[in-house]
C-alpha cells in the first residue's frame, strides 16, 4: 500500500515505515505528525484518487530528527565588470518516518463485519439456527475480516 501526500508544499510517494527527508516541520524530535493532504492511495490495486484530496484519509508520521542539507554555493558573476559575488546556504530539512496510512472507509468496513460475525455466533449460540448452515457463511466473513486486519496492519 502506498499513497502521495503533500508535505510542506511538496507531493511524496509513501510506504509504511518509510523515512524520507521534508522541509524544516514544528515540533520536537519524537512527536507525532499528521498529514491530512493525502492525493491518491493504493490499497493493493485499489486505487482511490482525490479531487483534489481525499477527505477520509490521513497519513501519520513521526519527527526522528531536524538537521541541514549539504551547502549549497551561489555564485554570480559579470564578466568584464570586475562584479563577482560568492553566497551559500545550508538547507533545513526534518526527517520523519511514516508510521501509518489510514483511510477511514477501510475501518468502518472492518467493524461491519466484525458486527456481523459477532451476531451470527450469538445465533448459533442460542440454537435458533443449525450450526452447519451458518459455518459457512461465519467462515466466509471471517475470511475476509481476517484479509481487512492484516491490510490495517500493514497500513499501520
Amino acid at each position: 500500500m502506498y499513497a502521495i501526500v503533500e508535505i510542506a508544499g511538496q507531493q511524496f510517494k509513501v510506504e509504511k515505515n518509510q523515512k524520507l527527508f521534508v522541509h524544516r516541520l514544528e515540533g520536537a524530535e519524537g512527536d507525532s505528525v499528521s498529514f491530512d493532504r493525502v492525493l491518491l492511495i493504493d490499497n493493493d490495486g485499489q486505487v482511490s484518487i482525490g479531487t483534489p484530496t481525499i477527505e477520509e484519509a490521513s497519513i501519520s508520521a513521526k519527527i526522528l530528527k531536524h538537521l541541514k542539507g549539504d551547502k549549497v554555493i551561489v555564485f554570480k558573476k559579470k564578466r568584464r565588470k570586475g562584479y563577482a559575488v560568492k553566497n551559500g546556504h545550508r538547507q533545513l530539512f526534518t526527517q520523519i518516518q511514516i508510521t501509518a496510512i489510514s483511510l477511514i472507509g477501510m475501518e468502518e468496513e472492518m467493524e461491519e463485519k466484525k458486527e456481523v460475525v459477532m451476531e451470527m455466533e450469538e445465533i448459533v449460540a442460542t440454537g435458533e439456527i443449525g450450526k452447519m448452515e451458518i459455518t459457512e457463511e461465519i467462515v466466509e466473513i471471517g475470511d475476509e475480516v481476517e484479509k481487512i486486519e492484516e491490510n490495517s496492519k500493514s497500513v499501520e
